[in-house]
């Protein structure tokens, strides 16, 4: 999903990526910038260290997540590093921020598996369900919840009142909902679906993440790493890239002894 496309369906939810590469991935992904979105990257199988001057040192494996609020401008790409695992399969979501936050403070979180709570087969990322509220600092109105299924297990999920935009996406094996969505599928629902039913695989069970929320009113107005909801926001976060770039270049080598590059705003 990308905010030229599925994006513009799901917003608030306007990208997301299926991560499934060599541990070693991060450390050749080059820095790059963001603005007027938050990014959330979640670890499903392997793990990931992080090196912070803020959050301290730790790794992030199954349901660990890094959140960064990107809002009036960052530079990021190599704030974590390869942890003990060869492979390292997760998700990348951005969600667009709403007016008051998309050239506001940059905010981050990195969060441990162990901080992250649970409601029966599922962990909430962000938001809150059934009385269990993250811990992220996330905006009002947004769940994001990661799912694990035993093979043939159902489980349902009733959206909160006023979140009529719904979606899932299987990382690993397969779920009837009821139509059957397989791995490296993304399946959205109506606006009044109402409880939404899930069954797993019978043999395979299923990995699943899904996510709910308020609709997101605003046009999304794209830049080349930026989403916005005005041409005047666009423009705004944009220039403050172009200064924390100059900034960025004049600090030089931030690298730390762990190999991690802290975010730079």
């Amino acid at each position: 999903m990308s905010p030229s496309d599925l994006g513009h369906l799901l917003k608030p939810f306007v990208f997301l990526d299926l991560i499934d590469a060599d541990a070693r991935m991060a450390e050749s992904m080059p820095i790059h910038p963001h603005s007027g979105i938050a990014t959330v990257t979640l670890i499903i199988e392997g793990d990931a260290h992080f090196d912070d001057p803020e959050s301290g040192r730790g790794t992030i494996s199954y349901g660990g997540v890094e959140w960064m609020r990107a809002g009036g401008g960052v530079w990021h790409g190599k704030e974590m590093t390869s942890g003990t695992s060869k492979r390292v399969r997760g998700y990348q979501l951005w969600i667009a921020l709403p007016p008051e936050l998309e050239n506001g403070q940059v905010d981050s979180q990195y969060l441990e598996a162990d901080k992250i709570p649970g409601v029966g087969p599922a962990r909430i990322i962000l938001g809150s369900y059934a009385g269990v509220k993250s811990p992220v600092r996330s905006p009002e109105g947004i769940n994001y919840l990661l799912v694990t299924l035993a093979p043939g297990k159902c489980w349902e999920y009733q959206p909160p009142i006023g979140q009529d935009v719904a979606w899932l996406s299987v990382s690993r094996g397969a779920v009837a909902t009821p139509d059957i969505a397989s791995e490296g599928e993304l399946v959205t629902f109506s606006s009044d679906n109402g409880v939404i039913t899930m069954q797993a695989d019978k043999k395979d069970g299923a990995v699943f993440i899904m996510g709910s929320a308020v609709r997101h009113p605003y046009d999304l107005k794209l830049g080349y790493y930026s989403v916005h909801t005005s041409a005047e926001a666009l423009r705004t976060g944009e220039a403050r890239i172009s200064e924390i770039e100059t900034r960025l270049r004049e600090a030089g080598d931030r690298q730390a002894t762990s190999g991690a590059t802290p975010v730079f705003q």
